[in-house]
């Protein structure tokens, strides 16, 4: 019988305070307000992320700016390693002969002219001389046609115009080796019957004594035999790749130094 009152009361004073025909306008009210936080969230969460997205463009274009520029330190460490390694080589080809070499880089290369050709950075005033013969430690390279004081220009031996006095070096048979392209050579005046096999190795003969006896010109790569007995069509395959020459050496002096003994 208590109880009865006690609920009478309260649901009188929850009338006071909310009359039951604006429930509905304050529940509206109040899922309107969750909603719009809601969305007041997922604009600030979208935000923060475009913002992000701006952060990390930023820091991949920083981190691609120092890629690349450790990527180009890198090519010149390698770049310089290379060429101390071929210093290196030249040195102890040097060191091992006794002929009187000088060593020069390669300066430039007649593209547009008739004649293959390179430029050194070392002329007249440093002994140079026409008709001097240059080479790598691998074979001939060509011989000096034009002297200025600091600079001299080479023929190269895969020049139509460059030959070079040869010998076959396991048999002997001699020859003259001439440019043909810019990757071969011929070995030219054989007879019919002189001994010439493919992959036999073609040396200088060191009779000018502006190369040394014995260094490797080329190899066989084709032999042809002429028609009506007039001798062998031979082809040659360069010891040096003239296109990727960078350092040589001009024989200022070959002392008849001999690479067969």
């Amino acid at each position: 019988m208590v109880a009865i009152p006690l609920l009478s009361v309260n649901l009188q004073q929850r009338s006071k305070d909310k009359p039951w025909i604006l429930i509905p306008f304050f529940y509206t009210a109040g899922v309107t307000q969750n909603s719009y936080a809601a969305f007041s969230s997922n604009v600030r969460g979208t935000t923060d992320l475009y913002l992000n997205l701006i952060n990390i463009k930023k820091t991949n274009r920083e981190l691609t700016g120092q890629l690349a520029e450790l990527k180009a330190q890198l090519g010149e460490l390698t770049e310089l390693k290379l060429e101390n390694e071929r210093l290196g080589h030249l040195l102890a080809f040097k060191q091992k002969t006794h002929m009187n070499l000088l060593a020069s880089r390669i300066i430039g290369r007649d593209l547009l002219t008739d004649y293959e050709t390179v430029t050194i950075d070392r002329g007249s005033s440093h002994g140079v001389k026409k008709g001097m013969g240059t080479l790598t430690i691998n074979g001939v390279v060509g011989y000096i046609t034009d002297i200025e004081p600091n600079t001299a220009k080479i023929l190269l031996i895969t020049d139509r115009y460059a030959v070079i006095d040869g010998v076959v070096q396991r048999s002997r048979a001699r020859g003259i080796a001439q440019g043909l392209t810019s990757d071969s050579l011929t070995l030219s005046l054989l007879k019919r019957d002189d001994d010439v096999k493919m992959s036999d190795i073609i040396v200088t003969s060191g009779i000018d004594n502006y190369f040394p006896k014995g260094f490797p010109i080329g190899s066989v790569t084709k032999i042809i035999e002429k028609p009506y007995g007039l001798g062998q069509q031979v082809t040659l395959q360069p010891a040096v790749t003239t296109s990727d020459l960078e350092e040589i050496f001009v024989v200022l002096n070959a002392n008849h130094q001999n690479f067969e003994e």
